[in-house]
């Protein structure tokens, strides 16, 4: 499967950090404002299925929301980021998440990341109130840290694992226009057949 996911969220959150931690394995030290939309891709496992997860990473900055909007069209899985040392980032919450439902589809799976735990001593929002935020608004949640890469592979694989088990039960179409989600090989199209689960994803980016 390929899915397209997002990672949302306001500026200085630590999006891009994130995004270079799951890919790079490393933690991005010279990190400027995104300008605009990054891109990243990388190919997991999950559950015994190769996914590849095409990664859209966006700018917080309020300059660029016109611009960033229009990458949230058939994204099939988001990471909504705030900084847990700053209630700033964790009050725009509900309108990065308005935008995500409406403007990608009302099925995305989203998963709430409390980034930068490592700064525990300079926290603001607490881990209760995010949790609670995050059920009200149906949300899976963790906190992260980019820095030290706790939980970062844990959130997209979470979020993939999501999508596959509404692919499983139908609660998600991968040939529906703007699912967020395609078939890596033509012969994995019959869906209640077993899976090759090996086959590698040769679907470029189509974007």
């Amino acid at each position: 499967f390929l899915f397209k996911f997002l990672v949302i969220g306001s500026a200085g959150t630590g999006k891009s950090c994130l995004l270079h931690q799951f890919i790079e394995n490393k933690f991005k030290q010279d990190s400027n404002h995104t300008i605009g939309v990054e891109f990243g891709s990388r190919v997991v496992n999950v559950g015994g299925k190769t996914v590849k997860l095409q990664i859209w990473d966006t700018a917080g900055q309020e300059r660029f929301r016109s611009v960033t909007r229009s990458y949230y069209r058939g994204a099939a899985g988001a990471l909504l980021v705030y900084d847990i040392t700053s209630r700033e980032t964790y009050n725009a919450l509900t309108n990065w998440l308005t935008d995500a439902r409406t403007l990608a589809s009302p099925n995305i799976v989203i998963i709430l990341c409390g980034n930068k735990k490592d700064l525990d001593a300079e926290r603001e929002v607490t881990f209760l109130e995010a949790s609670r935020f995050a059920q009200e608004n149906e949300l899976m949640f963790l906190e992260t840290s980019a820095l030290t890469g706790e939980n970062v592979e844990e959130g997209f694989l979470k979020c993939a694992r999501t999508i596959l088990s509404k692919i499983d039960s139908g609660e998600l179409d991968p040939e529906r226009m703007g699912s967020g989600i395609q078939y890596g090989d033509a012969s994995l199209r019959q869906l209640r057949q077993p899976r090759e689960t090996t086959t590698q994803n040769k679907q470029q980016c189509n974007c």
